[in-house]
């Protein structure tokens, strides 16, 4: 899906891995690195010291021209670097969609840097696949076809996103974002970067995840299998915690906030 890029004022650009990065720094207290934006009121007045960083081709970050630039990995080298600027040894992390993908791959390679490991919408990268969750990834095909899947969709004022969104989420803000310069080329290279086809090969192994992780599904998700979120407490060594909420959208932060609030505070502290 289509990241969450709005983004809040008052922040501050950083040089990261030579990429410019819009990063936030709210209130005072145990560190969360939140990717994304919706829950940091709340986190603050919870008592947390909150860190939203825009992803590289997101927000006001930078967007490199390179597809390469956008592999999950380059993200994980982005979150270490804002957490030494910021003096943090250690911090929750919380991720969604995109941000999910860059959360647990920071609990598998930097484990020393994660107290503890929050998804939202998003399984294990290496999680054994079902069938629903191929047919549910359709549209992950759609956008390698450069030039042709941007034509396609802002055609007619957005209706292919408005179409494909379901009305649900931030759609108005989605499509702001979008019309900036190189805005759509880049949300849509990081599916090209990290799941364009390719011929099958022995997978490179992965640490375990040895941070206690919680992952939350939501029942209306229409993008991310259940089964395949649940199936990533097997690639996880430290304790478990998987929430289900009824009927949410694919956009939890926003379908369903007060209970998405309750779960990470209850977690966090």
């Amino acid at each position: 899906m289509i990241e969450d890029m709005a983004v809040l004022q008052d922040g501050r650009v950083v040089e990261v891995n030579e990429v410019s990065l819009y990063v936030e720094d709210h209130g005072e207290g145990v560190p969360v690195l939140l990717l994304w934006r919706h829950q940091v009121p709340h986190l603050v007045d919870s008592g947390f010291r909150v860190i939203t960083p825009d992803l590289r081709g997101f927000g006001r970050s930078g967007r490199p021209d390179e597809v390469a630039a956008y592999r999950l990995r380059n993200s994980v080298a982005d979150m270490t670097v804002i957490l030494d600027q910021l003096g943090i040894a250690a911090a929750h992390v919380v991720g969604h969609d995109w941000g999910s993908g860059v959360a647990w791959l920071t609990a598998m390679l930097s484990p020393d840097r994660v107290r503890t490991l929050t998804v939202i919408s998003g399984a294990h990268p290496r999680a054994t696949p079902t069938l629903r969750s191929y047919e549910l990834a359709w549209y992950q095909l759609f956008f390698q076809f450069a030039d042709i899947a941007e034509a396609t969709v802002q055609h007619d004022d957005w209706a292919w996103l408005r179409l494909f969104t379901r009305g649900d989420g931030d759609q108005e803000q989605w499509i702001a974002d979008l019309s900036r310069p190189g805005a759509l080329t880049a949300s849509l290279n990081w599916y090209r970067a990290n799941l364009a086809p390719r011929q099958p090969a022995p997978l490179r192994p992965l640490p375990p995840v040895t941070a206690p992780t919680m992952a939350i599904w939501s029942t209306g998700d229409h993008y991310i299998d259940g089964e395949m979120v649940r199936n990533s407490a097997a690639l996880v060594e430290g304790p478990w915690r998987y929430e289900e909420i009824p009927d949410a959208s694919h956009w939890v932060p926003v379908a369903a906030p007060g209970r998405l609030n309750e779960l990470l505070v209850s977690w966090l502290r």
